[in-house]
């Protein structure tokens, strides 16, 4: 499979942000997301504002698919600059993105990842690997987690529906 670069302006797939959804799951209401972070919508940590998402905030449905697409934009941006000129399919880049919306973009930054992706003759496969190695909330594997990663595995491989 030949690879190419993607454009400067990088642009999840609405795939993967559908996916990415679906993972996350829609909560109108701000909750603990298990290791103390107050989260609501699709996943989203921040306000609008750039603030903490604090208990007892609300959104909408519509401001949640928003909220996702604009997180979803500045994440693929900020994974992007981190792995440098190294040339991806669209789906290594959706997968990489899924992975860093629920993890941080600087925890993917400082990853095996994007170490595999940097050497001098880059191991794709051993990066798309290495997204298991993410099962882990508050020490624990959960079992959710692991069907995320998984998930975001197939995708990175170009196995994904």
């Amino acid at each position: 499979m030949k690879r190419r670069v993607l454009p400067a302006m990088i642009v999840v797939s609405a795939v993967a942000a559908a996916g990415m959804a679906v993972h996350e799951g829609y909560r109108s209401r701000a909750y603990d997301d298990g290791v103390g972070v107050q989260t609501i919508g699709f996943g989203t940590t921040q306000r609008e504002d750039g603030s903490p998402v604090q208990k007892g905030d609300t959104i909408s449905p519509e401001r949640a698919v928003l909220r996702l697409a604009q997180d979803a934009d500045r994440i693929g941006r900020q994974i992007a600059a981190c792995i440098g000129d190294t040339p991806l399919h669209q789906h290594e880049f959706d997968a990489y993105v899924s992975l860093a919306y629920n993890i941080g973009p600087a925890a993917f930054c400082r990853s095996t990842i994007v170490k595999r992706l940097r050497q001098t003759t880059p191991d794709y496969a051993g990066a798309c690997e290495a997204i298991k190695m993410w099962n882990q909330a508050g020490g624990r594997v959960l079992p959710g987690l692991v069907k995320r990663r998984e998930a975001e595995y197939r995708m990175c491989m170009g196995d994904a529906p």
